[in-house]
């Protein structure tokens, strides 16, 4: 089933799924209290923006810098 939308808002769903790992978490959470990880943040956005975003994302017009793959491989997803 597809996810929830809203297109008179300009709002669009999608289906995301996460495993929650409080150890995995907390060994995240230990790499960035020591600096060893380092969470950039491009752009903060109030929710009423999140359309116009959401615009300038499929027109191209949004990047994400490079990824920082350091994450020790404890922590990288195991398949």
């Amino acid at each position: 089933m597809p996810a929830p939308a809203d297109e008179d808002r300009g709002v669009r769903g999608i289906d995301l799924f996460a495993r929650s790992d409080a150890e995995q978490l907390a060994k995240l959470l230990a790499l960035i209290d020591r600096g060893e990880l380092h969470v950039a943040v491009e752009e903060r956005v109030p929710l009423a923006e999140l359309p116009a975003l959401h615009a300038r994302a499929a027109e191209g017009a949004v990047h994400i810098g490079p990824a920082d793959n350091t994450v020790p491989s404890p922590l990288r997803r195991r398949t």
